[in-house]
């Protein structure tokens, strides 16, 4: 899953990027407002990290006018602002968590996966199809009692398509979801991890369905 950053500070803008995608997810940092804008435009993202006092354009602004374009995408703000009046004004601009810096990276990990879990209508951090369990913490995949061996690129692409599953995923989004701004993931390379995730998913009753033209499904068995 991608995560969008927005912080201008670069000391606690590190820190945040590198304890998100130590937990797994890859990230994208914007500076400023403007360039979260840009950001939101090109680019599909799972949840966005938002601070407030923004360069260039306020977070709260950014927040607003994601929502006024109808985005549905889950945000929390991360801020030193305190009062209650700002909590109230964040919230009531369309975010889903507000957490006050300084704060523990732990967390705003649990609060940013209980965010994801909402978003996907999950309640149980376990998603489970046929004999297959993805934990959703620890991103850890299993059939039965016996753990799966996945690269970091399989693991996203299967938190994926569980994440959307009985519905159809688009190879170009898959795609999308996995790319930075500083590299690229072609289609072929989609085609390349579902390939391997069929195999590793061998009795599992979870199978992934190409849809011609469509995208990729999985689904349990029938």
């Amino acid at each position: 899953m991608k995560i969008l950053l927005v912080e201008d500070d670069p000391t606690l803008g590190d820190a945040v990027m590198r304890a998100v995608q130590q937990a797994g997810f890859g990230v994208d940092w914007a500076r400023d407002g403007v360039q979260a804008d840009h950001a939101l435009d090109a680019y599909v993202y799972d949840a966005m990290l938002l601070d407030l006092g923004l360069p260039r354009r306020e977070g709260l602004e950014v927040l607003q006018r994601l929502r006024r374009r109808g985005m549905s995408l889950p945000v929390m703000i991360l801020t030193a602002r305190d009062s209650v009046e700002a909590r109230v004004r964040g919230l009531d601009a369309g975010a889903d968590d507000y957490l006050l810096k300084p704060f523990s990276h732990d967390e705003m990990l649990a609060r940013l996966r209980a965010l994801l879990r909402r978003a996907h209508g999950v309640a149980d951090p376990d998603i489970r199809v046929g004999r297959l369990r993805f934990d959703t913490v620890t991103r850890a995949a299993s059939i039965g009692e016996r753990t799966l061996t996945l690269s970091a690129r399989e693991t996203e692409v299967l938190e994926i398509l569980l994440s959307q599953a009985g519905r159809v995923t688009a190879k170009e989004a898959i795609a999308d979801r996995l790319t930075g701004w500083d590299e690229g993931v072609g289609e072929n390379a989609v085609e390349v991890y579902i390939h391997r995730l069929r195999r590793k998913l061998e009795g599992s009753g979870a199978n992934i369905r190409t849809l011609r033209g469509l995208g990729y499904l999985l689904e349990g068995e029938r």
